[in-house]
């Protein structure tokens, strides 16, 4: 790990003041209103906690209650995830320390204006996350939800308000879940992204000025076959074989939360079906400047990986019950590929040949 001499291949400070800078407040509410909002996300996080216990079969440690943020926060919280993270990277320290100083100084303070942008319009996109890399730093994940953003999309939808955020708070509390309950995952996760980072080839400018992708990459993992992005067009052939075992954990970590957040049922989320709808149709028609953000980002075939990961957790859920799709959490060996996802009975065969 770089000592604190090291010059940092991103100016954080200045990436956090953009993101901070350009990250729309969220909408126009009266204080009252804000503060019942935030009440509200606050006692449902909770209330989430035994629903997505019993439908799971999975059970986490306590933790610190779910944190309201607004998205300066959420930021905020990223780019500490993402510098721990790259701390690991002792290629990028090398490389940074060798670069001309104007390459480090020119290099550090545009990727950190770029990074702060993506990070500033995902704001806007982002309901909630839990803090995967914060064992990064010796500090135990916290559960984020996002109160603007959160508010907002409800409103876009026109559902019930109290129901949307029960059903957001469902989703992110699987993923606290996930994390909890399997100890080593995180640690993969970052292994995985610590190594697909390292194989990078490009020369000190060309990865300075390219770094954004792969941080985007680093939280938002996803391939596409047939629509390439930005993260991907920078490959080497080891990064992408790295990189389809990343889509694969990921793609069944959304899959798992978003069938548990609909598997809940109407007794707890009485509008779930409306809810799903209305949101599924907003996933599939982004405005003009978001579907070429998208295509950038790769966040189409982020779409897919929510979708196609749903698919793999129903398929799996439905041959071998919710206990035997359990064995997928495990081992690492036990989790899906790329091919598995797309062809979930290739999964289950396996998990049958090992039983």
């Amino acid at each position: 790990m770089p000592d604190s001499t090291s010059p940092d291949a991103i100016d954080w400070d200045l990436a956090l003041a953009t993101a901070r800078r350009f990250a729309p407040s969220g909408p126009d509410l009266a204080p009252e209103e804000a503060r019942a909002a935030v009440t509200e996300l606050r006692a449902l996080a909770r209330e989430a906690v035994a629903p997505v216990r019993e439908t799971t079969l999975m059970i986490a440690p306590d933790t610190a209650p779910a944190v309201v943020v607004d998205r300066g926060a959420w930021a905020a919280s990223n780019i500490e995830g993402m510098r721990a993270v790259l701390d690991r990277w002792d290629t990028l320290s090398a490389r940074t320390e060798a670069a001309p100083a104007v390459v480090r100084s020119l290099g550090s303070r545009g990727t950190a204006l770029q990074l702060g942008a993506v990070l500033a319009w995902l704001s806007t996109k982002v309901l909630g996350q839990f803090e995967i890399f914060a064992v990064e730093r010796g500090e135990p994940g916290r559960l984020l939800l996002v109160a603007p953003t959160i508010v907002q999309v409800q409103q876009q939808l026109g559902v019930d308000a109290r129901d949307f955020r029960l059903w957001v708070c469902l989703h992110e509390e699987t993923h606290r879940v996930q994390f909890g309950a399997v100890p080593w995952l995180a640690d993969h996760l970052t292994e995985r992204i610590t190594a697909l980072l390292a194989a990078s080839d490009l020369s000190t400018r060309e990865m300075l000025e390219r770094i954004v992708a792969f941080l985007y990459a680093m939280i938002r993992s996803v391939r596409s076959d047939s629509d390439v992005s930005v993260v991907e067009a920078l490959q080497t052939p080891e990064q992408r074989e790295i990189f389809d075992e990343i889509t694969g954990v990921m793609s069944l970590l959304e899959g798992h939360a978003d069938v548990v957040m609909d598997e809940v049922g109407p007794a707890v989320v009485p509008s779930v079906a409306e809810i799903r709808e209305r949101f599924g149709a907003r996933r599939e028609q982004p405005g003009a400047v978001d579907s070429v953000a998208r295509r950038l980002l790769g966040m189409d075939a982020k779409m897919r990986q929510y979708s196609q990961g749903a698919a793999f957790v129903r398929h799996g859920v439905e041959r071998l019950g919710m206990a035997g799709f359990n064995r997928v959490w495990e081992a690492p060996a036990n989790l899906p590929s790329r091919e598995e996802i797309l062809d979930p009975q290739m999964w289950v065969d396996r998990m049958d040949r090992t039983a």
